[in-house]
């Protein structure tokens, strides 16, 4: 009995701290998220922490991503413990509702207007973009390729049939909403009525054809991929900085791939091209569940250009590199200089 009231009370405040997002950060009740919770200081051309210089609110592809991302992972908690609490399937079955509105919302502007720069998603860039939202339906995408555009792949959950057979309540009401809400779930990216390798199923963000497309800037090494892992900013924007005028000042976006040149937050927080070791592994992980369900039905050149599908030049193995035994000839932090300022 103590064992379970302690994961009734912990799962609690999960679910607290979800709807907390929910309610502070989804002002307009829409499924996308707003303001700079993810901590990725710098990684766009304004403070995400204070109102935009332009007015209207900043429609977040990483912060909404991340909700998505933290709602399948509540979902998958919720199953673990219905295996000794059939109360936790309602808890399943809230999440996967949450996650479907999500995946909606961040693709699909609601109304079906069908104003890309609604969306978050860019087709022809094949990227997923911030944008900046004033209301009625005008909205403008903001075309900085770093980190945030790469965060969606982090909502991903692979479900094995044995788990969908061993819990009939959360299946009978996952069948109920794909047939009773057809206008989110017929179009949704999510692969829920399909099968992968395994029999399982696929909940993601990122359609078989978006994975591709975001996965050819990723290991694209004049983009994202260095020879220690994944940039947290393309190197595109070296050569190509953002930039954007509001009200006669400057605001813009350039690869650095070193210390911070901008005093925000301090200057010591990087986020435009160094190398982060904690969202390198969460993408590694979210490919990892990519392939549960793919297998090698879906492979990438890597890097981009090489015809090399072989897995020996995937990030996983380049961040091994960050920990290789350090030259004599060298010191420790010439070391670091090189491996985490990349150019």
């Amino acid at each position: 009995m103590m064992v379970a009231a302690r994961r009734l009370r912990h799962t609690c405040k999960l679910t607290d701290l979800f709807s907390r997002w929910v309610n502070r950060k989804d002002a307009d009740g829409n499924n996308v998220f707003e303001g700079g919770f993810l901590g990725m200081d710098n990684v766009g051309p304004f403070n995400r922490s204070e109102p935009l210089p332009t007015g209207g609110t900043l429609r977040q592809a990483d912060g909404t991503a991340w909700m998505a991302f933290f709602a399948l992972n509540m979902l998958n908690i919720a199953l673990e413990l219905a295996k000794h609490n059939p109360t936790y399937e309602d808890i399943a079955s809230k999440f996967f509702e949450h996650f479907l509105f999500i995946a909606d919302a961040m693709t699909f502007p609601s109304g079906g207007c069908g104003d890309e720069q609604l969306s978050l998603w860019n087709e022809q860039d094949g990227f997923y973009y911030d944008a900046i939202s004033w209301g009625g339906g005008h909205s403008q995408q903001l075309p900085v390729r770093s980190m945030v555009g790469l965060v969606p792949l982090y909502a991903t959950l692979t479900l094995e049939p044995n788990v969908i057979k061993r819990f009939p309540g959360f299946k009978k009401r996952m069948d109920w909403f794909i047939e009773n809400r057809p206008e989110i779930s017929q179009r949704n990216i999510a692969n829920i009525k399909s099968s992968g390798r395994g029999d399982r199923k696929l909940l993601a963000l990122c359609s078989k054809e978006r994975l591709v497309r975001i996965l050819e800037k990723m290991l694209d090494e004049s983009e994202f991929l260095s020879d220690y892992g994944v940039r947290s900013m393309s190197r595109y924007h070296k050569d190509q900085p953002f930039n954007i005028n509001v009200n006669g000042q400057d605001y813009g976006v350039q690869y650095w791939p070193g210390d911070s040149k901008s005093g925000m937050f301090g200057g010591n927080s990087n986020w435009r091209g160094p190398i982060w070791l904690a969202v390198n592994f969460l993408i590694i992980e979210s490919l990892q569940r990519f392939y549960q369900y793919y297998g090698e039905e879906v492979q990438v050149e890597c890097p981009v250009g090489s015809g090399d599908v072989s897995p020996d030049n995937f990030p996983i193995f380049k961040l091994q590199l960050i920990f290789a035994v350090i030259p004599s000839s060298l010191c420790l932090w010439q070391v670091q200089l090189k491996r985490f300022s990349t150019g």
